[in-house]
């Protein structure tokens, strides 16, 4: 066995995520229900194990905003099922708040074709991370998330580095207690979810930890950037037959109006649900509804309550 094999199995034997479950022993020996039943049992804890690091998840996002606002980007980073679950995140911005889809982007160890076929190996190619991040013109101005699930991923890792080494802010996102980062990223967000039910298999729990955080820090950068009204999503762009009912919705439960009405508006808007209301509430044409957004920073409620 060489030193780096070594090293390697010592690493992951402090890893709570690597330990088995003393739940899930006998998992082999269980019933259909009775696995399904366990499993749900221990997803359960992944909730309180993201409570515990809202302080840090919160800044992340306060962070995500700053760097938006500024002409940044915000940039996920990982391997695997991390790698996926960044590049998911990012393809959801533009329907979801009417992003650029420039503004948000994912970058996977191996490129496109590891969201659909599993290549671990890629992982282990730190080299390619600083390449991939210059693909995109990566710069001090760019937030970059970077998620590892057993803290160790050369190419995370070589990703953050890269990044920090450019002047640009950090995060990383692990799902097992640091005691002695090889890396120190401007804000660590630990999701301590245990060992998980098929030891090591973190596409399970520390997957489902990942995606609710990620969810939370994209969508709380958003609201900060005034892309909801209340709760409403007012940035949503209409590239479907759902969003463009739901932003015909949006305009008859919000303006009270009728169908025609909210149709109307949607197209005097150029399509854009937030313009439309301005328009409405303000009784004002296009062009200066979308200048007085602008001087309201995008916020609807900074313009009209």
């Amino acid at each position: 066995m060489t030193d780096r094999n070594r090293k390697l199995l010592d690493h992951l034997a402090r890893l709570s995520t690597e330990r088995p479950n003393l739940k899930s022993l006998n998992l082999d020996r269980l019933s259909a229900i009775e696995i399904c039943s366990l499993i749900n049992e221990e997803d359960q804890t992944v909730a309180a194990a993201v409570q515990k690091a809202i302080p840090q998840i919160a800044q992340a996002a306060e962070t995500a905003a700053t760097a938006l606002k500024q002409g940044g980007r915000l940039f996920y980073i990982g391997a695997g099922t991390s790698g996926r679950l960044g590049v998911l995140d990012a393809a959801e911005c533009p329907p979801t708040f009417g992003t650029d889809p420039g503004q948000v982007i994912g970058v996977i160890a191996g490129g496109r074709d590891t969201l659909v076929r599993s290549a671990e190996g890629v992982e282990d190619r730190a080299e390619e991370a600083a390449i991939d991040l210059k693909k995109h013109d990566f710069s001090a101005k760019d937030l970059l998330i970077g998620l590892a699930a057993s803290i160790r991923t050369p190419y995370t890792l070589a990703g953050i580095r890269y990044a920090s080494d450019i002047g640009a802010p950090t995060v990383l996102i692990v799902c097992n207690r640091v005691t002695d980062p090889d890396i120190k990223p401007t804000i660590l967000i630990q999701l301590e979810v245990g060992p998980e039910v098929l030891t090591g298999s973190t596409r399970m729990k520390s997957g489902t930890a990942q995606k609710m955080t990620l969810n939370m820090i994209s969508t709380t950068a958003m609201v900060l950037l005034g892309k909801c009204y209340g709760n409403l999503m007012v940035d949503l762009k209409a590239t479907s037959d759902k969003l463009a009912a739901r932003s015909r919705k949006i305009l008859i439960e919000l303006l009270e109006a009728d169908y025609e009405t909210a149709d109307r508006l949607l197209a005097d808007s150029g399509g854009s649900v937030k313009t439309a209301i301005a328009m409405q509430r303000l009784k004002i044409g296009r062009d200066e509804a979308e200048r007085k957004l602008a001087e309201a920073d995008g916020s609807l409620w900074k313009l009209l309550d």
